[in-house]
């Protein structure tokens, strides 16, 4: 047990421990991009970018940076050897089809039952459409979530049902947050992993969820 939170990065870097060899991987906008810069070292990861690439590498030093090479956030990355470039309706197709391994997004919400809603609040100014979310969320044969266990509101970002517009049902099956780990079962949301010291009754305090251990 980590006996302190971790930062962002060292979450990105448990998320890559879990990220099975040779599994074929896309990464959402925002935090989940920093799990390319731990794939540990010796396994073969293949990332996958919805604005047409395979192959992606970590991002870039300063001297290594080249603007023509970004994902779909638009920051700028590498490309591995044997890096592959394609149609913008081809990298849906990939993603539609099935031929993901797994995909890590971020979250406003995840619902005990597996459900994810990570493109909308519904507030006035908010993101006016899902993008590639929804099919990576329903294409990919594993859908795992890094977030903030609360939002800046104090509010917890697990919750027994989503308030907030769904971008699919079901799809969810591990939460990565700085407080723990959680997997998604048929009773609900079961801890696999506590940081900081805490207790699943802490969690289940600041959150207001019946946890499994």
């Amino acid at each position: 047990m980590l006996r302190r939170l971790p930062t962002r990065e060292e979450l990105a870097a448990r998320i890559a421990e879990d990220i099975p060899e040779g599994a074929v991987v896309n990464l959402g906008i925002g935090a989940p991009t920093l799990v390319a810069n731990f794939i540990p070292e010796g396994r073969e990861i293949i990332f996958h970018s919805e604005n047409g690439m395979l192959g992606m590498g970590p991002a870039p030093s300063a001297r290594r940076l080249d603007p023509d090479l970004i994902n779909a956030g638009k920051q700028p990355v590498t490309e591995k050897a044997g890096a592959a470039y394609f149609h913008h309706a081809d990298s849906f197709a990939m993603m539609r089809g099935g031929h993901l391994d797994l995909c890590v997004l971020g979250a406003f919400q995840v619902s005990e039952h597996g459900d994810l809603a990570n493109w909308s609040t519904g507030q006035p100014g908010a993101v006016p459409a899902v993008g590639g979310a929804m099919d990576l969320a329903v294409g990919a044969k594993e859908v795992y979530v890094m977030t903030d266990l609360f939002a800046k509101s104090g509010e917890p970002k697990l919750v027994d049902k989503c308030s907030y517009p769904l971008t699919a049902p079901r799809c969810v099956k591990r939460i990565y947050t700085g407080h723990a780990i959680f997997d998604v079962t048929p009773h609900g949301f079961r801890v696999r992993e506590i940081f900081g010291g805490l207790s699943p009754l802490d969690l289940e305090a600041r959150t207001g969820l019946n946890l499994h251990d």
